[in-house]
């Protein structure tokens, strides 16, 4: 089976709902705080739950919020192929969640960056594997030792890119480096607004898809309106969804995971991508980061959707 292989920062979410954002210098009570295993693992949570093999190969620390990751990887079923980092903890990012389920971040850096090309290549991905990148991971520190070993992956191995909101900052030389290696393209439509520079949504994909490799797969996420697809040249919408949302914070997670779980069962990417829209749909009406949905649920939600 051929497996989900995430090389992004695994982090802990402490989540604090507010009834709104406090002015700066200001200050406002909490309604609730939570702290939950996010990031990459929301990713591989979801992949595994749709069925793929799915393994962690960033770095990990040592401590409390490092022990916290590896049980809610584990408690998935998920695999990590490096060793724990021995003299730092995993870090944390700040979620602020507001009554609109939007959210805010503020994210801090840990054992997660202390990435090296010797422990990704633990992960020993095979033609068929797919192998996950976050923007996020090309920032220094993690830029380097990331790119080096991607360029180094043996032919069939399928590089998913999930942009985020750095990529489109990044410089040139960076960018164009990594879109050389992606094979698939999930954003959602701001971060490819902003890449592109384009208004209008279906004019994107065809663009990005000029700076991957031929044959490359191109999905835009579009909220509850579901996701655009370019795959054998064509952009095709495949709707969303909506719900009424309760916490969007890992929704976006929550249809990659599946997305590539089904794309690693060679599923058609139509498919896939329906499947990821229902997933979206189910994280969102859930509290937490790493709420996604299992294909059972899947299944049975676009069995009512669709009756």
């Amino acid at each position: 089976m051929n497996r989900v292989i995430h090389t992004g920062q695994a982090l802990v979410d402490l989540v604090v709902e507010v009834g709104t954002i406090p002015r700066r210098g200001g200050n406002v009570m909490a309604q609730s705080f939570t702290r939950y295993a996010g990031g990459s693992v929301s990713v591989l949570a979801a992949a595994a739950r749709s069925g793929a093999r799915a393994v962690h190969a960033g770095a990990h620390g040592t401590g409390p919020n490092g022990d916290l990751v590896r049980a809610a990887l584990a408690a998935e079923g998920v695999g990590l192929s490096a060793p724990p980092v021995g003299d730092a903890d995993t870090a944390v990012c700040v979620v602020l969640v507001e009554p609109s389920a939007e959210r805010t971040f503020v994210t801090t850096l840990g054992a997660e960056r202390q990435i090296t090309v010797e422990g990704l290549g633990l992960s020993a991905p095979v033609a068929g594997d797919l192998v996950c990148v976050t923007g996020y991971s090309l920032l220094e520190p993690t830029r380097d030792p990331l790119l080096q070993w991607l360029e180094s992956l043996v032919p069939g191995v399928a590089v998913v890119l999930d942009p985020g909101a750095a990529f489109a900052s990044l410089e040139a030389p960076v960018r164009d480096r990594m879109l050389a290696l992606t094979d698939v393209w999930t954003s959602n439509a701001e971060e490819a607004h902003e890449l592109t520079g384009l208004a209008e949504l279906t004019s994107t994909l065809p663009r990005i898809a000029e700076s991957l490799p031929a044959g490359a797969l191109v999905i835009v996420r579009d909220g509850p309106e579901g996701c655009h697809l370019l795959a054998d040249g064509r952009v095709e919408h495949l709707p969303g969804y909506p719900q009424e949302p309760v916490d969007t914070n890992g929704a976006g997670d929550a249809h990659t995971g599946v997305l590539v779980a089904e794309l690693a069962a060679g599923t058609d990417p139509q498919t896939a991508c329906t499947r990821a829209n229902a997933a979206g749909a189910i994280k969102v009406t859930r509290r937490g980061p790493a709420t996604a949905p299992t294909a059972a649920e899947i299944d049975a939600f676009l069995a009512a959707a669709h009756s």
